[in-house]
């Protein structure tokens, strides 16, 4: 059955007569009575009483009626919401969030929720190595990964170029220097990410670089424990210069790291040639709109 047939039926009863009912459709009266005709045709039934001078259903009509009004109600309801798609008025987005990238995606989150309210920002946080994975399986459209990255592959945008420093207690010799090459920490016992973390690997090829290898004292995917071992003289660790930037310098010693400098640059990225919604490409208009951050312009 066409939709327009029973848009017909359903306009025809509620305006009371095919004359109203067609100036409601925008179009004429012998075209309606078309459409309800071929309605009947398709059904084997007539639906309308003709040669009344009011609007009346047969039994068929009756029974008939309440299902066209409600496939016309939802298919003007599926209309609608392809329309708010595609504004990106609602909707999902799944993106990858690495774990050190909530002072990235948090401002990023906030200016996307002001314009697009309607849409659900479905987070998935882990490293990129497991970010990369979700976005070739296809569960990701968008992704935060560590830099650099396979240009026949992604697509992407840099967020932000920054380089890795040491974080100490605060009472540790550490806060005597405020720089330090990598080779000093030869001996010192280091507080890592999980064992799957791609930068983890970044530290072990730098440290390998230096002639050593890391004295590893624990491991946690979470850089509030990761801050929290720190503090209490677990270990050193070597996080983000932007991520240290605004800690309570009474309970840490932060130094920069030289010989060699370790970069940290996440871009958000998505596959090349893949369908992106309406949301993802809002979210990108977004990142547009935000100035990428350096290691001295980050907060």
């Amino acid at each position: 059955m066409d939709l327009r047939t029973l848009e017909a039926l359903v306009q025809v009863v509620r305006c009371g007569g095919f004359t109203a009912a067609a100036d409601r459709m925008e179009t004429t009266q012998p075209q309606v009575s078309k459409l309800v005709a071929q309605l009947e045709r398709e059904l084997g039934q007539a639906l309308l009483h003709r040669g009344t001078r009011r609007v009346q259903l047969t039994d068929a009509g009756q029974l008939v009626l309440p299902h066209a009004e409600r496939m016309v109600l939802e298919a003007a309801s599926l209309r609608a919401g392809l329309s708010e798609l595609g504004q990106a008025r609602r909707g999902e987005l799944r993106i990858g969030i690495p774990p050190l990238g909530p002072q990235l995606f948090v401002p990023l989150m906030h200016a996307f929720k002001l314009r697009h309210p309607g849409i659900e920002l479905r987070l998935y946080e882990d490293g990129s190595k497991a970010i990369e994975a979700a976005m070739l399986a296809g569960e990701l459209e968008l992704g935060g990964l560590l830099a650099p990255l396979d240009d026949r592959r992604y697509e992407h945008l840099m967020l932000i170029d920054d380089r890795l420093a040491l974080l100490a207690p605060a009472r540790s010799r550490w806060s005597r220097y405020p720089v330090v090459r990598l080779s000093e920490l030869a001996d010192e016992p280091l507080i890592l990410f999980l064992a799957p973390y791609m930068l983890n690997e970044r530290i072990d090829e730098a440290c390998r670089q230096c002639g050593f290898t890391p004295n590893i004292a624990g491991r946690s995917g979470q850089i509030g424990f990761i801050r929290e071992l720190v503090r209490s003289g677990v270990g050193v660790a070597l996080l983000p210069a932007s991520e240290l930037r605004h800690l309570e310098r009474g309970d840490f010693s932060v130094s920069a790291l030289v010989e060699p400098e370790i970069p940290w640059r996440i871009d958000l990225a998505w596959l090349r040639g893949a369908y992106l919604s309406h949301a993802a490409r809002a979210w990108l208009d977004v990142v547009r709109e935000q100035p990428a951050r350096s290691a001295s312009s980050a907060p």
